[in-house]
């Protein structure tokens, strides 16, 4: 509604202050990285939802280029120039968003999550949510479970 009445850019800031969701594709939940992402003219953003959708598999500047119909280097320089940061940064951030949730929600073990989105691996993983968020994937799990509200 108020992408509607005030256009998408007041949308976004509003959604980010408010911390709530600016936009949900249906029957899928949306992560902050496509906020910072996801401009309504970006050529680039059905190629996010794509790469989101296939975190499990190798998504290299070259595959990326070449599903965005660009040239390697142009696709770099470009993708950079409109969203603020490189191929492989916005892939990481796509697949920290997806463990992160995953983490939070229990959903399998630390080593699975990190196989699910791409990390290939625990210790990896491990060492990209420390960089992010500052601990490791089961601090965030044991936070998460302390906080969640208990059924009785």
């Amino acid at each position: 509604m108020v992408a509607d009445d005030l256009g998408e850019d007041v949308a976004k800031r509003t959604a980010q202050q408010m911390v709530v969701y600016y936009r949900r594709p249906a029957g899928q939940s949306q992560f902050s990285v496509l906020l910072d992402l996801d401009r309504p003219s970006s050529r680039f953003s059905p190629l996010i939802e794509w790469a989101r959708e296939r975190l499990s598999e190798r998504l290299g500047v070259e595959r990326l280029a070449e599903r965005a119909g660009m040239s390697t280097r142009n696709f770099t320089r470009v993708f950079a120039v409109e969203t603020g940061m490189t191929p492989a940064k916005a892939v990481e951030r796509l697949r920290l968003e997806v463990a992160r949730e995953q983490v939070e929600n229990g959903a399998g073990s630390i080593e699975q999550v990190a196989m699910h989105t791409g990390f290939g691996g625990a210790e990896r993983m491990r060492r990209a949510f420390v960089r992010r968020f500052g601990q490791p994937p089961q601090s965030l799990r044991r936070t998460a479970l302390l906080t969640r509200p208990h059924d009785r």
